[in-house]
């Protein structure tokens, strides 16, 4: 992806100790990427997700299409 350090944030809905994502807006325009780890596991892997797919999952988490 880069060798430049990303900026990564979590949504303010996450909670401590939750299962939560972090993700990291600093490719979105230069590579039409989103990266996205698991916010426990910093070190660990990171998907590159292309931003119309990630976009499309935000869209469906707000319109309910995973539930808990």
């Amino acid at each position: 992806m880069t060798t430049e350090p990303l900026a990564w944030f979590k949504s303010s809905y996450s909670t401590d100790g939750g299962q939560c994502v972090e993700v990291a807006a600093d490719l979105i325009a230069s590579h039409g990427v989103v990266p996205v780890r698991d916010s426990k596991i910093q070190s660990g892997p990171v998907l590159a997700l292309p931003v119309s797919s990630f976009s499309a999952f935000v869209a469906g988490v707000k319109a309910g299409d995973f539930p808990v």
